[in-house]
């Protein structure tokens, strides 16, 4: 058995973008048994750019999950957003998971946006001002929802799927100094802490595609700019027991 996952991240869509992606899509279930979305779906985090999103990636023929971005939160209308992309039947995910039966075998997903704080030896510290502390807090608190939803999912195989880079590898292209802005080793750590087959995430735009946790799991970049099509498939039969 074979599971075919897409993945695209970091579509911005807004109205000059709908109609771009949908050719490819409409052959999506030929391809691919899910679509996940990592996260930067709108421009700039409207309710109307969602609606613009649930036009081009909802009805699909296939399940289609999503985690939300930074560009998703700018404008203060996520409950809106994540309304509407669920009315489309656009499954979003923050902290939270689903399963899903693909051809008997059930594939978990976990989700969440993640946030920043920088990789072992060059990351910030919940230490100082008030500010500093909660921003690692913050992230912390992402990192270990997401590692306890990946823990908790009864399924066979675990895909776990955020906006923001849980490793360095994948960041290759983006300049040193916003690293810290672009993932943390703490989503590393909780994507490690469980069995998961395949990390997906987004954000770097000018990053590369591949990395590996610390623990062995590999990790895709899917920003749209790194994969440069509209969605890139992987298949995880040698992590199926069958």
């Amino acid at each position: 058995m074979v599971i075919r996952i897409a993945a695209v991240g970091d579509v911005h869509v807004d109205e000059d973008v709908v109609g771009r992606f949908r050719p490819a899509l409409a052959r999506l279930p030929d391809h691919a048994d899910v679509l996940l979305m990592a996260g930067d779906l709108t421009q700039h985090g409207t309710e109307a750019e969602a609606r613009c999103v649930a036009t081009e990636f909802g009805g699909l023929g296939v399940p289609v999950v999503a985690v939300l971005g930074n560009h998703d939160y700018h404008c203060d209308e996520v409950p809106q957003i994540v309304s509407v992309l669920e009315d489309a039947g656009i499954i979003v995910l923050e902290g939270t998971s689903t399963v899903l039966d693909c051809g008997g075998v059930r594939l978990g997903v976990a989700g969440a946006k993640g946030f920043g704080g920088g990789f072992a030896g060059r990351c910030a510290s919940e230490f100082g001002e008030p500010e500093m502390k909660a921003f690692i807090r913050t992230t912390g608190a992402i990192a270990d929802r997401l590692g306890r939803t990946l823990r908790e999912l009864d399924c066979d195989v675990r895909v776990a799927l955020t906006h923001y880079a849980p490793v360095p590898d994948t960041l290759a292209g983006e300049p040193l100094e916003i690293y810290p802005f672009l993932g943390s080793y703490l989503l590393g750590q909780a994507i490690d802490s469980a069995p998961t087959a395949l990390a997906l995430h987004g954000h770097a735009h000018a990053g590369s595609e591949r990395g590996t946790t610390p623990g062995g799991v590999r990790v895709r970049n899917v920003a749209h700019p790194v994969i440069k099509q509209a969605y890139s498939v992987f298949h995880l039969a040698e992590y199926v027991d069958r």
